[in-house]
């Protein structure tokens, strides 16, 4: 089922506090029912202390698969054939651990997580 679009007049826009800066009708589309739900019911799952001890192990995964693409560029394979790829896979496992332990050893910190400028804006609690 496809989303709605109801379409707001300038007026209305207006008389709600929405403005629109080259003064034309402005969209607002809105998810069918049992689709807001489902996803409202998610991100509920989401805020469980449950939910994020499992997803830190996902993370942590993920952030070894940034680490590669970054700093190896394992994006793609500079080799044909699986042998060859599946050598430089090891060999750049071998180099992030050797980074790791660099790190490590010189007290380098790790990098801080990118804020967006809208969560900059929410103050501290």
């Amino acid at each position: 089922m496809p989303a709605e679009s109801p379409v707001l007049a300038r007026h209305a826009g207006r008389a709600a506090g929405i403005n629109s800066p080259n003064g034309k009708q402005r969209e607002l589309s809105l998810r069918p029912r049992e689709e807001y739900l489902a996803l409202q019911q998610a991100r509920a799952i989401q805020a469980t202390d449950e939910w994020k001890a499992r997803y830190k192990i996902r993370a942590g995964a993920e952030g070894t698969v940034s680490q590669a693409v970054h700093a190896c560029d394992l994006r793609r394979s500079r080799y044909y054939g699986l042998p060859k790829t599946s050598l430089q896979h090891q060999l750049t496992g071998a180099a992030i651990n050797l980074i790791r332990i660099d790190a490590w050893l010189t007290d380098t910190p790790r990098a801080r997580t990118r804020t967006s400028p809208l969560t900059a804006l929410r103050p501290v609690a």
